[in-house]
Parts: structure tokens; sequence; C-alpha cells
């Protein structure tokens, strides 16, 4: 068993694709599907099912997958650990990361100005659910992640403070107070989302004993806004999600703070800070620099 077919492995699981994976690497599709037949022999399982022109994992694929991105994982902070020994920032960073609050606000302006800095550092970002961030972590699937906090499960680092905020359309009658509270939510159709900020919103409601009646359950914030603005109900978003961008392109939607004040924390997350490699604590420490020291 080597690195590179390990790499090959990950690279055919998350590509469904020999051919992908060859034009991806530089190598021919017989050396990938050498790679993966060598590690089925090693192992004595079989790691794919190919069905046609389908490519699926089985289920021991599926639990070998998670030991092999933890293995690469490690082997490229030990490589990172070596590399700043001598000064050298270099290697690969994966990141989680969710929603439009950590993907749209916060993630490219961390990017941007990491890139400047370590431009040797190859990044990945996979894109989930606040719950998939936080599997993928404890999975090693990624260095770091984003997630709201509190997270007992993980290492944590405050990054920013966010709020939640109601949708509503201008011609619902509560759309022309300054502020609304929960309670009065209630009265009106609602949309829940259910991307990162469902179970929040769900403890809001508890918190408060409210039964919303629910007319939606969407995942994509465009959706949301798009039934707000005519006129299916109203919504409770974060509000880093909705850009001024956003809110431009929906006219017959106001955004209104809740009362009481509800925030939100989001962070940064790794498995085990004691093990986090140069380039993760690299990226923990900038994103604290550029948003929390700053609130």
């Amino acid at each position: 068993m080597t690195f590179s077919q390990l790499e090959i492995f990950i690279l055919v699981a998350e590509n469904q694709s020999f051919t992908l994976t060859a034009k991806q690497l530089g190598i021919t599709q017989s050396a990938v599907s050498h790679a993966l037949k060598s590690l089925e022999q090693h192992w004595k399982v079989c790691l794919f099912s190919r069905n046609q022109h389908k490519i699926e994992l089985t289920t021991i694929g599926i639990q070998l997958l998670r030991h092999a991105q933890s293995i690469l994982n490690t082997a490229q902070s030990m490589q990172q650990e070596a590399a700043a020994a001598h000064g050298v920032h270099q290697g690969t960073l994966r990141i989680g990361s969710f929603g439009a609050s950590a993907s749209i606000h916060l993630l490219p302006e961390i990017l941007t100005a990491y890139r400047q800095r370590y431009p040797n550092i190859e990044i990945y970002v996979d894109e989930g659910t606040d719950e998939q961030v936080s599997q993928w972590i404890m999975a090693k699937q990624v260095d770091v992640g984003f997630a709201v906090l509190p997270r007992q499960e993980l290492d944590t680092f405050p990054v920013i403070q966010d709020i939640f905020v109601a949708l509503i359309p201008k011609s619902y009658p509560i759309a022309c107070k300054t502020k609304v509270s929960i309670a009065e939510l209630a009265d009106y159709p609602f949309i829940l989302t259910k991307a990162g900020s469902q179970t929040h919103v769900e403890l809001l409601f508890k918190l408060h004993q409210i039964q919303p009646t629910i007319k939606y359950q969407l995942s994509q914030l465009l959706t949301i806004l798009n039934m707000v603005n005519i006129n299916e109900g109203v919504s409770i978003v974060a509000d880093m999600a909705i850009t001024p961008e956003l809110l431009a392109l929906h006219p017959n939607v106001v955004k209104r703070p809740l009362t009481p004040n509800t925030q939100r924390h989001i962070g940064l997350a790794v498995a085990n800070k004691k093990f986090m490699s140069p380039a993760t604590k690299a990226l923990i420490e900038l994103a604290q620099d550029m948003f929390y020291f700053n609130k």
C-alpha cells in the first residue's frame, strides 16, 4: 500500500470516474485501474461496484475511504511540520465550509489574504451543512472547518458574531415594524431553512414555546428569498447570509432584526488543537486577526 494508491482511491471515489481521475493526475487510465486493483488485492476486498458506466463505493469501500483520507491528511501535516522547521510554508490545506454565512461572507476574504501570505500552500474547500462539516473534521476528511459555536466535541476558535433576522414580504403588515418578535412571525406561513441555521431556528421556536405553521422547508437561500418575494411566507435566516446585493434582487423582501436580539457565534474548528498543522494554525490566526479581534 502506497500514498499514491491511496490518493488514487480517494480521487476515484470523489470523481466517480477512472478517466477523470487519470486526467487529473496526468497518468493513464490503466495506471488508475492497476492502483485500485493492487489495493483490493492487498486488503482482499472490493472497493467499488461497477454497474455499466456507474462507479460506486461498496460498504467496505466507504469505511476504508475515511481511513485513507485520514492517513493522507496526517502525512500532509507531517510534511508541513517538516517544511516549517526550515521556514518553508508549503503543503495542502483542506477546509470545510457551510452555508452562505461562512462560504460567502467569511471564506473568500480569508482565502484571498491567506493565499497572498502563503502562496505555496494548496487549498481545497468542501462545502456541506454545519453538521456535515463537523463530521468531516472529526473524521479528518478536512483539516479545519467553520462551525457554529459551541461545539463540545471539537477544539474551536471564535471568529465572528452574527445575528438572526426575519425575511418578510413588504405586503405583510408586520413589515412596517423596525423589529419583530418570534411570536409575531408565528402568525404567518413559515419557510424553514434546511441549511446551517435550521437547528438554531427550531431552537428559537422551542425556547419561545411557539409552533409555527411551516409551509416550506428549503435548503437554498435563493429559493427562500424567492418564496418570500412572492408572498409565500416569512423566514428566519442568519444576517451575514443576506448581502445587500441579494436583497436588491428581491424588491418585495424586507429584512428585520429579531427582538430580543438573537445571536450566534461562528468559528473555526479542528479535531485536536495539539495536532494542528502549521497551515491550519496560520489560517485560524489569520481569520481571528481579520474578524474576531476587530469586533
